[in-house]
């Protein structure tokens, strides 16, 4: 069933034909009448919002609530806090990555599951069978992400709370222009930023004054191909663009992060998921291609004219000046430097990249490890 974005009318007024892909079953503002290196460039500099009320948000409650989620998943969800939250792997039974989700706990034996266009629903109907749990999709939360290095100076002011205060992976209710909200600590463009939960009713008037208030700032709205363009200059995976074996593993695309290998409890391939460990047919790495495009994904990669990996994701970054590409490669063929060939339609010479391309060490989402 199609979905719509409450704010489908701003995005309209924007430039947005809202006619392109749909993703999560909801049209995207893929574009808008701004250039969308422009707005790379406020997201770097100032800060952008983006409307991602398409990512899927379950509500997982009641007393097995926990015990539930902890099966989905291959991190220690009964170690999580209210208030906190996690990304994590998701499997299958044969140990594959199977969805994007990032677990985050509200209450004790309450979760909200913000997760991709993968099986995540099928397999929690599996595991809910007989369990005293009650699962319900939120078709009414919106989600408005404010990214940039401007956004704590802009939402400060008009909180209830010091967001300065608000770690990492942190949320908590919360006052916005007057609006009930969960604000959290996050995103998807490789700088600091927060995305604010709302009702639908409330969605618009918050965009408006978001907007409005950030405008002394040189805040803008940013459209998705400009949040495409950010997530691979930052190296941040998209399933299942990232992963289009069908049977990739957690350690294949560098998420052993994702695995809490002393977790105790059983999971949804756990034995599978473990014993692969170490059997990578490939890994994730990132390359820059010697063009002023970006190259074409699922372009085979060579070296020495043996294939040897493929493009998962690409751009060329007017932000960096570089093409880049997000890539599967041979284990043997990952060290930093080596020399490649991308094979599209025309072939051109690459090289393996120290990962991620923008702000490596994380200090733009963390700067507080500068102090």
């Amino acid at each position: 069933m199609l979905r719509n974005s409450i704010l489908n009318v701003r995005h309209k007024e924007l430039g947005s034909l809202l006619n392109g892909d749909t993703w999560n079953n909801m049209p995207i503002p893929w574009s808008y009448k701004s250039d969308a290196d422009e707005e790379v460039i406020a997201v770097r500099t100032r800060a952008g919002l983006y409307d991602v009320s398409a990512l899927n948000i379950l509500n997982v409650s009641g007393p097995d609530a926990t015990a539930v989620v902890d099966q989905l998943v291959t991190i220690d969800v009964t170690k999580m806090e209210p208030g906190t939250s996690r990304l994590a792997a998701e499997v299958d039974e044969t140990g594959a990555l199977c969805d994007d989700i990032m677990v985050i706990c509200d209450a004790p034996n309450q979760f909200r599951l913000s997760h991709g266009s993968g099986a995540t629903p099928q397999q929690l109907e599996k595991l809910s069978q007989g369990k005293n749990v009650q699962i319900a999709a939120d078709l009414d939360v919106h989600i408005l992400s404010l990214q940039g290095p401007k956004s704590l100076e802009v939402l400060n002011p008009h909180l209830d709370f010091d967001l300065e205060t608000l770690p990492y992976f942190r949320h908590l209710d919360a006052k916005l222009f007057g609006c009930d909200i969960k604000i959290a600590r996050g995103g998807y463009s490789g700088e600091r930023g927060y995305e604010v939960y709302c009702s639908a009713d409330d969605a618009i008037h918050l965009w408006d004054m978001i907007l409005e208030k950030g405008q002394p700032f040189g805040v803008i709205a940013a459209s998705w191909d400009s949040l495409d363009l950010t997530r691979v200059e930052a190296g941040l995976l998209f399933f299942p663009y990232e992963m289009p074996e069908g049977d990739t593993t957690p350690w294949e695309v560098n998420m052993g992060w994702g695995v809490d290998l002393d977790k105790p409890g059983d999971y949804i391939g756990k034995a599978a998921v473990l014993a692969s460990k170490g059997k990578e047919r490939f890994k994730q790495a990132g390359i820059i291609c010697m063009t002023a495009e970006a190259v074409e994904p699922g372009s085979r990669i060579t070296h020495d004219g043996k294939d040897i990996g493929v493009v998962t994701s690409s751009s060329y970054s007017n932000y960096l000046m570089q093409s880049l590409a997000l890539v599967h490669l041979h284990p043997d063929h990952i060290a930093i430097g080596t020399q490649l060939m991308v094979e599209g339609k025309q072939p051109v010479k690459a090289y393996v990249a120290k990962m991620p391309f923008y702000d490596p060490m994380r200090l733009r989402t963390h700067p507080e490890q500068q102090k």
